[in-house]
């Protein structure tokens, strides 16, 4: 969700690097609109077939294995993907799995071009570059990955990502290095969860993160570390020409710099089999952050991050899958400035909220909950769907706040790759004043 109304995302194409970021989208869009009406269904089929053809090349690189997707019964031949309706039918054995891989190879290169058009940024080029390895002579070897993009819009838009998820020779030390730069405005809406949404300030900003952490294996899916992470907005400027008064006011309130600079601790259980469409297994991240002054940070305060997934084959036996995701953004110690505060769509993937626009809202403390039921169409995996609800809370500025803020829809997902389970997904998602397209390569969770 890099922009309010759409979003033009692009931060890794090869399916290896979603094994420890869980959701890195290849193209993420998002359309907020009131009616359907021919042009914008158009502008979104048009969006859907580039995806389609790009991911060609980018999941055409390595796959995973279907351990996490398997289902007992069901003939792994059985299982279908987009590109399948393409072949031509061969006698030969499949030599694509990334057990065959390994033993070609421990490097994978990929880079490829792609063209986007949203409602807001209009056209944007983007260019994406993924290095995968793993080590060598290690029993079932975790794959890391390097990986940078860099997207430039109609309207001067810079995305520039830098994401690198390094394992260690044996396997016991992880290395997790997450960056990026960004130039682009973003509207604010206020404090708490009943601002109006059409009182709503654009903000122009330029952001730099350099999120470092080294993590130590202590137990079989469970790694212990700490870092430093570093986030900085400047030339933060209100644009609105229409409240010239107003835009005085909130620039006084936000300056024009913001720093958070200070030491992290980090605890990770991760025990999917698939990171990137799990259909079983638990998942969760626990980051303490500490701002310091001596460090370089505007004020000092502190924030909990508390991120648990849960991943349930429902009915069992099936194929199907019921996903819980609990979110929560805390402050603990200390007042953030107004730009660091927890917000709807600023998680590190910028996933959540479905249903509502990014920055819709904002406060101390965000609670945050979702659950998705994922169900096949085809019995081959070719097309499935998606159901989903979710909550959100945001209290502790002293202001009065709505208990919880829903959001639900539905959504359709198209498999482009049946050894990962990696889809293209297409959701329409409702929220209290809002509603949105949302297409992303990958799930959101």
């Amino acid at each position: 969700m890099w922009r309010i109304f759409t979003t033009i995302r692009s931060l890794s194409f090869n399916i290896s690097s979603l094994t420890s970021i869980n959701n890195i989208s290849i193209f993420t869009c998002r359309f907020y609109v009131t009616t359907f009406n021919l042009a914008n269904m158009l502008r979104l089929a048009t969006i859907l077939l580039l995806l389609l053809l790009v991911a060609t090349d980018g999941y055409s690189q390595m796959d995973l294995s279907m351990a996490d997707t398997a289902i007992k019964g069901v003939p792994a031949t059985s299982e279908k993907d987009f590109f399948d309706l393409f072949k031509r039918k061969s006698k030969q054995p499949s030599k694509d799995s990334l057990l065959t891989l390994k033993k070609e190879k421990r490097f994978f290169v990929s880079a490829l071009p792609a063209v986007g058009y949203t409602l807001q940024t209009g056209f944007a080029g983007v260019l994406t570059a993924n290095v995968a390895f793993y080590a060598k002579n290690v029993p079932n070897p975790k794959i890391s990955t390097i990986s940078a993009s860099i997207t430039y819009s109609e309207y001067d838009q810079i995305i520039i990502p830098l994401y690198a998820d390094i394992l260690s020779r044996n396997g016991n030390y992880e290395f997790i290095s997450d960056n990026r730069y960004i130039s682009y405005p973003s509207n604010i809406f206020g404090l708490g969860g009943t601002t109006d949404p059409n009182k709503n300030h654009t903000v122009n900003f330029e952001q730099v993160k350099l999120h470092e952490t080294v993590l130590r294996k202590i137990w079989k899916n469970l790694f212990i570390g700490v870092g430093y992470y570093y986030d900085q907005f400047w030339n933060i400027k209100v644009i609105d020409p229409q409240t010239r008064k107003i835009n005085v006011y909130i620039q006084r309130e936000i300056g024009t710099s913001q720093t958070a600079s200070g030491p992290v601790g980090k605890i990770i259980y991760d025990s999917r089999a698939n990171q990137i469409n799990a259909t079983q297994g638990l998942y969760a991240n626990v980051t303490l952050r500490q701002n310091l002054k001596e460090l370089g940070s505007s004020r000092e305060w502190a924030s909990l991050l508390i991120d648990v997934r849960k991943y349930v084959n429902f009915p069992r036996g099936s194929k199907n899958t019921l996903a819980f995701w609990s979110y929560n953004w805390l402050t603990p110690v200390g007042n953030p400035n107004y730009l660091f505060l927890p917000s709807t769509g600023w998680d590190d993937q910028y996933n959540t909220g479905r249903g509502y626009i990014q920055s819709r809202f904002r406060g101390k403390q965000m609670l945050y909950f979702e659950t998705e039921y994922r169900y096949r169409i085809t019995r081959n995996g070719l097309l499935g769907g998606v159901a989903f609800f979710n909550l959100q809370q945001f209290y502790g500025n002293e202001r009065p706040y709505e208990p919880f803020l829903r959001g639900f829809g539905g959504g359709l997902r198209i498999r482009i790759n049946k050894k990962s389970g990696a889809n293209i997904c297409l959701d329409y998602g409702f929220g209290k004043g809002s509603s949105g397209f949302y297409l992303n390569l990958g799930e959101l969770f």
